[in-house]
């Protein structure tokens, strides 16, 4: 998606080669208008395909799932990092490593709002080394809904995300795609 691609060259700083900082327009602060863009660029690639959910993980693939979700009109789901401490009854829940914070995070998912009748796609903001994206599916697998796909903004394409994901069935659609990342540049897959 040229649009995003263009916005990450404008606003986007790559710390090193692991790190890209897109909180001007992502993360921090979100951009109404690109988020609808993105909404609909997701939606008309997954439109045919029987989606009765989107879900998010949160915080930074919210955004871009509502809209998503708006562009399809189905409901949103969002697969919370820490469990409510007093709605903690009838959850899916895993465990995700995270790369960025270096640290492990309780995945959950209300059994109330999925079912085996859902046929889901993920939304996320990144994509790089696949473990959220795993244990989301992991969650939506132990309750039996299928999986449409993952959806995400910016893949590192260099990470191992895309092909652990691909092994698992599962496509990725990137609007935009990172090949290679230094402190101050960014290359992106043509």
């Amino acid at each position: 998606m040229e649009l995003l691609k263009e916005k990450i060259k404008q606003e986007g700083i790559a710390v090193n080669e692991h790190i890209l900082k897109v909180d001007s327009f992502i993360n921090h602060q979100i951009e109404p208008g690109l988020m609808q863009e993105i909404g609909k660029n997701i939606a008309d690639h997954f439109r045919d395909r029987g989606i009765t959910k989107i879900a998010a993980i949160e915080s930074s693939g919210i955004a871009p799932a509502l809209m998503t979700s708006v562009a399809l009109d189905v409901p949103l789901i969002i697969l919370k990092k820490q469990p409510s401490k007093i709605l903690n009854q009838d959850l899916y829940q895993t465990v995700v490593t995270s790369f960025t914070k270096e640290t492990n995070y309780e995945l959950t998912l209300s059994k109330k709002y999925i079912s085996a009748e859902d046929h889901v796609l993920i939304v996320d903001d990144f994509l790089a080394n696949g473990e959220a994206a795993t244990a989301a599916l992991r969650l939506l697998r132990m309750s039996h809904a299928t999986i449409a796909g993952l959806a995400v903004l910016i893949e590192k394409s260099f990470q191992p995300g895309h092909d652990k994901l691909v092994s698992q069935g599962v496509e990725v659609y990137a609007l935009a795609q990172i090949t290679e990342m230094a402190e101050n540049f960014i290359l992106f897959k043509e």
